[in-house]
C-alpha cells in the first residue's frame, strides 16, 4: 500500500552531520506520521525521531535530542533526519517508517517499513 524508501546515509567523521531522506509513495505523504529507528542493543529498532502529519509535532529519543532533528516536505513527499555532531555509537542502520494512526515511538506503532540506509561515524 505505502512504499518507503530511504537514502542519504555514508561515512563521516565523528562530530560531523549527515542528512538522510526518506521518501514514501502509494497514498497522501501527509496523511502518515513517519518516524525513524535504529538498531541498539536488544531491539532490532531502536526509537529515532517522529514527526507528526503536519509536521508540526516532533518527538526524540532523549539521548539524541539536540543533536538530531527531523523535519518533513509533504510537497515532496520526504522526510528528513539531520544529524549533528555524529558519534561512533551513532553508526547503524537507520530505518523510516510510516503509521496512519499517529505519532508513536515503538515499532509496532508503525505499518510500512524501508529497508534501511547505513550510517557510519569514524573516530
Amino acid at each position: 500500500q505505502v512504499q518507503v524508501v530511504e537514502s542519504g546515509g555514508g561515512l563521516v567523521q565523528a562530530g560531523g552531520s549527515l542528512r538522510l531522506s526518506c521518501a514514501a509513495s502509494g497514498r497522501a505523504f501527509g496523511d502518515y506520521a513517519m518516524g525513524w529507528f535504529r538498531p541498539a542493543p536488544g531491539k532490532e529498532r531502536a526509537f529515532v525521531a517522529a514527526i507528526g502529519w503536519s509536521g508540526d509535532l516532533t518527538y526524540y529519543a532523549d539521548s539524541l535530542k539536540g543533536r538530531f532533528t527531523i523535519s518533513r516536505d509533504n510537497a515532496k513527499n520526504t522526510v528528513y533526519l539531520q544529524m549533528n555532531s555524529l558519534k561512533p555509537e551513532d553508526t547503524a542502520v537507520y530505518y523510516c517508517a510510516a503509521t496512519y494512526t499517529g505519532l508513536g515511538v515503538r515499532s509496532q506503532d508503525y505499518h510500512y517499513w524501508g529497508q534501511g540506509t547505513q550510517v557510519t561515524v569514524s573516530s
